[in-house]
């Protein structure tokens, strides 16, 4: 039986993104609570709680990014030129939130100028993501195995909706990561935040996920067709759970289970995604066979995968490993 090499990189590209989007979101979620705790010791707090592992994470999006180039070529052709605005509102917003990192603890008269890129950085990165979220899922116009669409696209009132879910959602992971690992009255105000992003969360994604099926045919056959009508069911259920664990985590006061939940959310969330997208990479246009590299390239770059992705892999659970537990107060970035 021969291998489908498309599919194989399609899922690698997959678990990428998702890798992204639950490790690098708790992260971006804490920037985007930053001016809901203005205090300068819980501020320091937050940062310190996220600074260990936040270069870190981004490595999954240099993979994604990277792997689409290399193994799905036609993909990123036209995906980007469709996207570029975002896209470059991301990066944009990502290189602040970075160097937000390192200048805020050499100085303190322009102190609150790295505040505001931190925070800023991080809901403009979190809102262009979702911006292009909705907007590859509203479907990209291709003719001739080229972009045909204009430069605003990908603004739309659904790529907005997908935005701000997307600000909410990684609001949600960040009050539950404090959560996890701050004490005291920082703690406290995180549990709160976190009761009330998670109804606003489960909400938005209700929002999206009723809008999504009616944006093309192939969606709503899916999520309303037999036999696949029967993740409609499912996936909803999930999310409730998660919904339920998360909120009892609050109530009975656990550290690390509103986490998970949250993260759960999430994962059932790109689940859905992944229901209405497969077999496309660009819906409704190109499939995963259609965008992909040849055969040889694929089987030669899947070589160099199998050795990259356990060592990336085994450094991010090292990492957390190294600093589990909560954050000591008085200890700085550097």
């Amino acid at each position: 039986m021969a291998i489908d090499l498309p599919l194989i990189w399609a899922a690698i590209i997959a678990f990428a993104v998702l890798a992204y989007v639950v490790l690098d979101g708790f992260d971006l979620g804490v920037g985007i609570l930053f001016p809901f705790f203005p205090e300068k010791h819980d501020r320091d707090v937050m940062m310190n709680s996220v600074a260990p592992v936040w270069d870190g994470n981004e490595t999954w999006l240099v993979l994604g990014g990277g792997g689409l180039l290399a193994v799905f070529p036609l993909a990123y052709a036209t995906i980007l030129p469709a996207l570029y605005a975002p896209i470059i509102a991301m990066l944009i917003g990502l290189i602040f939130r970075g160097v937000a990192f390192e200048y805020r603890w050499r100085t303190q008269r322009c102190e609150f100028l790295w505040n505001w890129a931190f925070a800023g950085g991080s809901m403009l990165a979190a809102f262009a993501q979702g911006l292009a979220l909705g907007a590859l899922v509203q479907g990209i116009p291709v003719e001739n195995r080229a972009y045909v669409g204009g430069w605003w696209d990908w603004l739309t009132p659904f790529s907005i909706a997908t935005g701000l879910a997307i600000v909410i959602g990684y609001a949600l992971l960040g009050a539950t990561w404090l959560v996890m690992k701050t004490r005291g009255e920082l703690a406290e105000r995180a549990r709160g935040v976190a009761l009330r992003t998670a109804l606003a969360t489960v909400a938005a994604m209700g929002i999206v996920s009723l809008w999504t099926p009616f944006l093309e045919p192939v969606y709503l056959e899916r999520w309303f067709g037999w036999p696949t009508a029967i993740f409609s069911v499912i996936v909803p259920l999930l999310v409730l759970g998660c919904l339920y664990l998360l909120l009892k985590g609050i109530r009975d006061r656990h550290d690390v289970q509103p986490f998970i939940a949250a993260l759960g959310l999430f994962v059932l969330g790109y689940i859905g995604i992944g229901i209405s997208f497969y077999p496309f990479m660009v819906p409704p246009s190109l499939t995963i066979w259609d965008a992909a590299a040849p055969d040889e390239s694929l089987a030669f770059l899947l070589v160099g995968a199998l050795v990259l992705v356990p060592m990336i892999l085994t450094y991010t659970a090292y990492a957390y490993w190294v600093f589990r537990g909560k954050v000591d107060p008085e200890e700085g970035y550097h």
